[in-house]
């Protein structure tokens, strides 16, 4: 009698943790996917090392953000322009980017927590993910904008401290880049940042 009680209660609390989880929305489900992906290669980081680490969030980073959607909307109009072996190109420089950023930039666990809200904001056909990480007793928000691909949602901007458009942020450097040195100059020039990411260790 005592060990069903003791199993009926703790499964009158897990109750509420099941719908919890269950009322997430299914774009900020993907976020928390990443997340849990990203924490579990932090927690290994010295074992994978930087290229490890990198190998192992590329698959997750290509499920969870529309990095060819990403690498157009940084661009700007001038994309219309491209060819599509050169968009391909560009395409495939940005998801490096992306992925040696992460494997640079979180390294290492030390306590990091990442939460992410179940609620999203519609912003017409999209919705907008809020999450913050919580490190060393400082709170950093991380906002995603988040759009439907082959029925699945994926990030198509990240807003740094909540509201700072990285996509807003590299446009400017990437269309010029593209109009001074056309597409094979942007993929050199992201090619060489992220060789130099990744030489760091």
């Amino acid at each position: 009698m005592f060990k069903f009680t003791t199993v009926l209660a703790v499964l009158l609390m897990l109750a509420p943790m099941a719908r919890a989880a269950d009322a997430a929305d299914p774009a900020a489900r993907q976020i928390e996917n990443f997340y849990s992906a990203l924490v579990d290669t932090m927690k290994q980081g010295s074992q994978l090392g930087l290229q490890g680490r990198a190998r192992q969030l590329t698959p997750v980073t290509r499920d969870v953000f529309d990095l060819p959607a990403m690498a157009q909307l940084s661009v700007g109009p001038s994309w219309q322009m491209l060819n599509e072996e050169d968009r391909k190109a560009i395409a495939d420089a940005f998801e490096r980017m992306t992925v040696a950023n992460y494997a640079k930039n979180f390294g290492s666990f030390s306590g990091q927590t990442f939460t992410v809200d179940p609620m999203v904001k519609m912003r017409n056909a999209d919705k907008i993910v809020e999450s913050k990480m919580v490190s060393g007793g400082s709170t950093v928000p991380f906002n995603y904008r988040m759009h439907m691909v082959d029925g699945k949602w994926k990030a198509v901007d990240i807003y740094l401290n909540g509201y700072v458009s990285q996509i807003a942020v590299r446009r400017a450097d990437f269309a010029s880049t593209v109009a001074a040195s056309g597409a094979a100059g942007l993929v050199k020039k992201i090619n060489d940042m992220v060789e130099k990411q990744m030489a760091g260790g």
